[in-house]
């Protein structure tokens, strides 16, 4: 072991070349000091002072070290802030989820005070879905009695009253709760119907259609209506149109269409319409708009007879309610039909613009309704000649209810065969 003095290792390196100077710093580095200022090297260093590659190991150790240490704390650093940053996002999301507990509490604690306070009522339907009251509204304008069933349901409160304005609800109406009596027909009557009309109804386009059509005079629009329900299999609206294609009523005489009115009575008495049934047999068995075959037209004729007396016959305790004081009524007219009898009971026929002293009539039946659109458009009775009917229909019906009895010849004239001819 040789002993050095540190000062003399310093003094050297000033005179030594650059390039060594860092070999003697690293062998400083590796040198113990003693107490009488004296250094020696280090047990444990394994550098040999000869070799001058030993200085760049050294150093490229150190500064992989150094670049381990900088990028495990980096990682560390980012894996920290990381950890920041997910933490955060956690606790937003706590709060966010807490604040909507607390929302939803507060929101069940203001309905169950509305429910225990005066409105106890209104707030339970708010809760309710709009399909579940549009059903439930449908069922209730499908089976009611009467229009009063459906307005007073929207009378409800608003919601109500809107949800009771709907497409399906309106579509589903029965045909009481479409009945208006004429004494209460407004604007309004007239806008529910329309909107009927709209959704679907087919009740409710022929109601419509009959009452625009003879009452208010608006013909086109009247049979649009009616075309509308016919379209729709409705045998009634296709009886009413085969009678205006019979008479041609809301034109000329000379826009009369018996072959179509023959098509439409057959279509309206296959879907099972007693008057139209009849009024096919008769047109066969006259030969009205169709080639004439008697045994076919007695046959249909039979069979309207049968349909309609076949629920008398099946509820024979019931006779005496489903017997009229002017004679027997099996089944009550149509709504359309009551309309019109109403409607015309209360208002005046309007007169002829041609003829001053004419006048439009009624159809002697008294549950049709039916009024003329001019002159001479409904055929008479060719033995009395005080009667006129709209359709054969109507004729058979009246004979049987009350006019049998008072038909009788003219004076002068001998009696002949019940039947009705065209007017002059």
């Amino acid at each position: 072991m040789f002993l050095l003095p540190y000062s003399f290792l310093v003094s050297c390196t000033k005179f030594l070349n650059i390039q060594y100077t860092s070999l003697f710093l690293s062998l400083s580095q590796n040198i113990m000091r003693t107490r009488n200022g004296c250094v020696y090297p280090r047990t444990s260093m394994a550098m040999e002072l000869d070799e001058p590659e030993s200085e760049a190991l050294v150093f490229d150790d150190k500064t992989k070290k150094r670049k381990s240490m900088v990028a495990s704390l980096d990682s560390k650093v980012k894996g920290s802030v990381r950890r920041r940053v997910t933490r955060n996002e956690e606790n937003e999301r706590i709060k966010q989820s807490a604040d909507r507990m607390a929302m939803n509490e507060d929101e069940t604690k203001e309905r169950n005070q509305n429910r225990n306070g005066n409105q106890e009522g209104f707030e339970f339907f708010d809760e309710l879905p709009d399909d579940l009251i549009i059903s439930i509204l449908g069922k209730l304008s499908g089976s009611a009695t009467s229009p009063s069933d459906l307005f007073n349901a929207r009378l409800t409160c608003k919601r109500f009253n809107n949800l009771g304005q709907d497409s399906l609800v309106l579509a589903k109406s029965s045909l009481k709760a479409l009945f208006i009596p004429a004494k209460k027909w407004s604007d309004s009557a007239h806008q529910f119907l329309k909107r009927c009309c709209d959704a679907g109804n087919t009740e409710a386009c022929y109601i419509l259609g009959m009452i625009e059509f003879y009452c208010m005079e608006s013909r086109k629009s009247g049979a649009a209506l009616m075309a509308k329900a016919a379209m729709a299999s409705h045998p009634s609206a296709l009886y009413s149109l085969a009678v205006i294609q019979f008479n041609g009523s809301g034109g000329s005489k000379s826009e009369k269409n018996l072959r179509a009115g023959v098509t439409l009575c057959a279509r309206a008495a296959s879907l099972g319409h007693v008057d139209a049934l009849r009024e096919l047999g008769h047109c066969l068995q006259d030969g009205y708009g169709i080639r004439r075959h008697v045994g076919k037209g007695r046959r249909l004729i039979i069979q309207a007879n049968v349909r309609e007396f076949a629920p008398l016959l099946s509820l024979r305790r019931h006779v005496s309610a489903l017997t009229a004081a002017d004679g027997p009524v099996l089944e009550p007219p149509h709504p359309a039909n009551q309309f019109l009898a109403e409607w015309f009971g209360t208002h005046e026929v309007k007169t002829c613009e041609e003829e001053e002293e004419g006048r439009m009539e009624l159809c002697s039946y008294p549950h049709c309704g039916r009024v003329e659109t001019r002159r001479h458009e409904f055929r008479r009775c060719s033995v009395c000649g005080k009667v006129k009917y709209c359709s054969r229909a109507c004729q058979a019906m009246d004979w049987r209810r009350a006019h049998k009895p008072a038909c009788e010849p003219p004076a002068g004239l001998e009696g002949g065969a019940v039947a009705y001819e065209e007017g002059l």
